[in-house]
C-alpha cells in the first residue's frame, strides 16, 4: 500500500485559519496554534457581543428618550406609562428617532400622553 502525503491538505487548512487572523498582533497572526486559540476566542466574543449590543442600544434608546420628555416636562416612566393608557404602539427605537430628528412629532406625542394621564 502507498504512502499517502497530507502535506497540501494541511497547508490549505493552516492558510484558511491564518487568512482569518489578518490584522491580529504577533504570533496570533503567524503561529498556527496560537492563530487557531487567537479565532476561537474572537467567535466566542463574537458571539456574547451580538447579544450584548441589542441591550446597549436598548439602553442608549432609553436615554435619549429620557433626555427629550424631560424637556417636555415628564419623566421616562411617566411617559412610557402615557404611552400605553393613550393605547400609542411605538417601539423605543421609533421614539428615540422621533427624540433626535423630530422634535415637533415627540412634543405633540407628549402633549398627547399628558392629556391621556
Amino acid at each position: 500500500m502507498s504512502r499517502v502525503k497530507r502535506g497540501i491538505m494541511t497547508h490549505k487548512r493552516h492558510a484558511k485559519l491564518l487568512e482569518l487572523t489578518k490584522g491580529y498582533r504577533t504570533g496570533r497572526r503567524t503561529l498556527f496554534k496560537r492563530a487557531s486559540e487567537a479565532v476561537l476566542k474572537a467567535g466566542q466574543f463574537a458571539y456574547r457581543d451580538r447579544r450584548t449590543k441589542k441591550r446597549d442600544m436598548r439602553r442608549s434608546w432609553i436615554v435619549r428618550i429620557n433626555s427629550a420628555v424631560r424637556l417636555h416636562g415628564m419623566t421616562y416612566s411617566g411617559f412610557m406609562a402615557g404611552l400605553k393608557k393613550a393605547n400609542i404602539a411605538l417601539n423605543r427605537q421609533m421614539l428615540s428617532q422621533m427624540a433626535l430628528n423630530d422634535e415637533a412629532s415627540l412634543q405633540a406625542l407628549v402633549k398627547k400622553v399628558a392629556d391621556a394621564k
